[in-house]
């Protein structure tokens, strides 16, 4: 998936909010109407378009503040520690 998400064995619903959400990212001048049937014809409702669209959203906007402050990442190590603790309890 994080090699090439077009050939990864992902949902076609998944696949579709991946394309839109690489041109919000990538080249969000190109962004239009067009670009959400692939979503719709995949299935996607209206209202999972939309949240696709919150959370790419989200993340871009995290991203570029995370950038613009000169947040530095995690080890690996620490990341997988954290996943794992997030696959056991959840959120709380």
């Amino acid at each position: 998936m994080l090699a090439d998400w077009r050939t990864a064995p992902v949902d076609e619903r998944v696949a579709a909010a991946l394309g839109l959400l690489e041109t919000m990212t990538l080249r969000p001048d190109e962004l239009g109407a067009d670009d959400v049937r692939p979503l719709l014809d995949a299935g996607v409702s209206e209202h999972g378009v939309v949240d696709a669209l919150y959370v790419g959203f989200l993340f871009n906007t995290i991203d570029r503040i995370a950038d613009a402050l000169g947040f530095e990442t995690v080890s690996d190590e620490v990341y997988g520690k954290g996943a794992d603790r997030l696959l056991r309890h959840g959120y709380l």
